[in-house]
């Protein structure tokens, strides 16, 4: 075993490493100087204690992150692995129905636990990644891959599964993310076009039956503070008192920052008018206090990771190793751009959180083990190459 990590550490991945460790970093920073103000007069909390939970929530990351990065990635496409992640998921995503407390705004997404919070549709994120493609590597392995009743409709029925549940959360950003995500683990696992199309068909049935749902069910569906997020994109102005207060108060936190920004810790909106300014809406809080400079280490850092999990893919001559390395990529880089658009305006407000960057104990976790998994198979991928 100490030699395997010896010969692993020879091809460590330190672009990717440090760019993740310096988000991080950044994030705890950002962290601290957008919700001090918050947990006092929100909470009568200490200013610090957003930054505590999440400092204690990355030094569980940054080891988890070490642990998957010398965990041999074959091991994910192991039957009674992605037998036992799925199993987990469905549980704890089972849970939330019954156990579960509020997250966003009309949402049901938290499990309690004596540690802390869970939010299982960030594990469903991950485990969709890994069962999708352990599943169509296995497939790929067996000469299969285009089988619609082995190879394509069963990891399509947990994916509806997993889906239907998330849903039924009101979680609609982390219900596009996980579907966007197992696309892309699909499109690159050498299924043919003649299979895509099949695929296509049975796709559209379901949605046919999704919009029947939603059809006779509406009311209970789309709740007021779900329509809400719906209006306030449209005219965030006119429901200012209301649903658009955060996306306006976003506007003019990074209207403010400029090209250099107000200076750290100088966020005017962080002081009452801007809700919850640690979570989702962190970037616009980094624009204010620290301009396009600010900004550009986030999206410049994430773009990276995202850029860099691609190449790896393309690099790799193992079909599961790309498939990995490609839906991590994706998962980056959706998760980002849904904050983002949210943001900006581009797309209705669904609370995801900025990865690596936004207040969040399971996000860091998951995400941290998602880039570990990325990081194993670089390592792989250059050690194959030099072999």
């Amino acid at each position: 075993m100490k030699s395997y990590a010896k010969r692993l550490f020879r091809h460590f991945d330190f672009p990717l490493f440090f760019t993740y460790l310096v988000l991080c970093l950044f994030g705890l920073i950002m962290i601290y100087s957008s919700s001090m103000v918050w947990a006092v007069n929100r909470y009568g909390w200490e200013p610090d204690k957003f930054f505590n939970q999440q400092l204690a929530s990355v030094c569980i990351a940054i080891p988890a992150f070490f642990v998957t990065a010398f965990l041999p990635y074959k091991l994910y496409r192991k039957k009674y692995f992605m037998m036992f992640s799925v199993a987990l998921m469905l549980i704890l995503l089972g849970l939330v129905h019954v156990i579960g407390f509020g997250g966003a705004v009309g949402s049901q997404s938290w499990i309690n636990l004596p540690i802390g919070s869970l939010q299982p549709s960030e594990l469903a994120k991950i485990v969709m990644v890994i069962y999708f493609a352990g599943v169509f590597a296995n497939k790929y392995d067996a000469g299969t891959i285009n089988s619609i009743n082995t190879a394509i409709v069963p990891p399509v029925i947990i994916l509806g599964i997993a889906v239907a549940s998330v849903m039924s959360e009101t979680d609609i950003g982390a219900t596009f993310i996980i579907i966007a995500v197992s696309l892309c683990v699909m499109a690159t696992s050498g299924i043919n076009i003649k299979t895509f199309g099949k695929l296509s068909v049975f796709v559209a049935g379901i949605l046919v039956l999704v919009a029947i749902f939603l059809y006779f069910s509406w009311d209970s569906v789309m709740t007021e503070s779900r329509m809400g997020r719906f209006t306030a994109y449209k005219d965030p102005f006119k429901y200012i008192q209301g649903s658009g207060l955060q996306i306006v108060n976003g506007y003019i936190a990074i209207g403010a920052g400029g090209l250099f920004g107000l200076g750290l810790g100088n966020s005017v909106q962080k002081m009452g008018y801007l809700p919850e300014p640690h979570t989702d809406f962190i970037m616009a809080i980094i624009s204010e206090e620290l301009g396009i400079f600010g900004t550009t280490i986030v999206i410049g850092g994430l773009g990276f990771l995202v850029i860099r999990a691609f190449m790896i893919a393309l690099k790799t001559r193992d079909p599961h190793a790309r498939m990995l390395a490609s839906g991590i990529g994706a998962l980056i880089g959706i998760q980002t751009f849904v904050n983002l658009g949210g943001l900006t305006g581009l797309i209705p407000l669904t609370g995801v959180t900025l990865p690596f960057i936004s207040y969040g104990g399971t996000s860091i976790i998951l995400l941290s083990l998602a880039l570990g998994i990325l990081m194993n198979v670089s390592m792989f991928t250059r050690y194959e190459k030099n072999k």
